[in-house]
């Protein structure tokens, strides 16, 4: 009798087990094979073999190239403070991009992360910026000068400084003096007249296109830095102000244009600003070096 009831209390123990496992609790092995595994969503892990090149112009435009694995899952790079897009090849063993413009044009060692999904750098180096091509001397000379005048090599002309300031900024590009822009130790009032007059200049500009191309300001789009603006402030057909384009921004609102200067002493002033505000109604040209 005793053993009954042990079977009894066993079967009755056992029901509530075989409840459980069919409600989803610990399957017994009926000889089925295995579930496999779910398949892993995450994205390979990034290795970054080279970078290359680590140098280049103060004034950017840098290609550089990245090579590794996993590197579509890159999402940007930073370059010191700015950062910018990175292009990733069809494998994800290389990626490309480009290097902004140094920190007012200045040379030496900037820091370089290349940024996972969520920002975080996933690989470091170190990008060194030179001065080594004309635009780089030019727009170096510009933000070296445009409030400290370099008077150990120019004179100044009094209340009118912006043309013989810009015609310095071509000459540290690389420019050429002849018979008519020419600056004289003696005078800076004896210089040129297109060294020192804004529409002097634009007309010895007129006849010379191997240096520069005319712009209006329906084609802002094309200028860059290291090219010339200049103002009609009354739109009397003359030139009123001249000074060097320092920074170019293409935004889907359209072209934003700075430039530096002397006779208001500025290092990125703003040409709508200029143009609004401070000049009412004037009216902005540029010349596109290519010279």
């Amino acid at each position: 009798m005793a053993r009954v009831l042990r079977s009894v209390l066993a079967a009755a123990l056992l029901i509530p087990a075989l409840a459980a496992c069919s409600a989803g609790g610990t399957a017994i092995d009926s000889g089925s094979a295995p579930a496999a595994p779910a398949a892993s969503s995450a994205s390979p892990e990034v290795s970054v073999a080279g970078v290359s090149p680590l140098a280049g112009p103060v004034s950017g435009g840098t290609a550089v190239t990245v090579s590794g694995a996993g590197l579509d899952a890159l999402a940007s790079v930073r370059i010191g403070e700015a950062e910018v897009p990175l292009e990733p090849g069809a494998d994800g063993t290389t990626a490309t991009f480009t290097t902004p413009a140094a920190v007012d044009f200045a040379p030496g060692a900037q820091q370089l992360a290349l940024l996972g999904p969520g920002g975080s750098p996933v690989h470091e180096a170190t990008f060194d910026y030179q001065v080594s091509t004309p635009v780089d001397r030019q727009l170096s000379y510009v933000l070296a000068h445009w409030q400290s005048y370099n008077t150990a090599e120019y004179q100044t002309l009094e209340g009118n400084d912006c043309v013989n300031f810009t015609s310095q900024s071509l000459v540290a590009r690389g420019w050429t003096q002849d018979g008519e822009w020419f600056y004289d130790p003696s005078s800076v009032y004896s210089s040129g007249a297109p060294w020192r007059s804004s529409t002097a200049f634009r007309d010895w500009l007129r006849d010379r296109p191997e240096l520069a191309v005319p712009l209006d300001d329906t084609q802002r789009n094309q200028v860059v830095p290291g090219d010339i603006a200049q103002f009609d402030w009354d739109n009397s057909g003359d030139r009123d102000h001249t000074g060097v384009v320092t920074r170019v921004e293409h935004t889907d609102a359209g072209t934003k244009i700075y430039f530096a200067g002397h006779t208001l002493d500025s290092d990125y002033r703003d040409v709508d600003q200029a143009i609004t505000v401070d000049h009412p109604g004037g009216t902005a040209y540029y010349w596109h070096i290519v010279g």
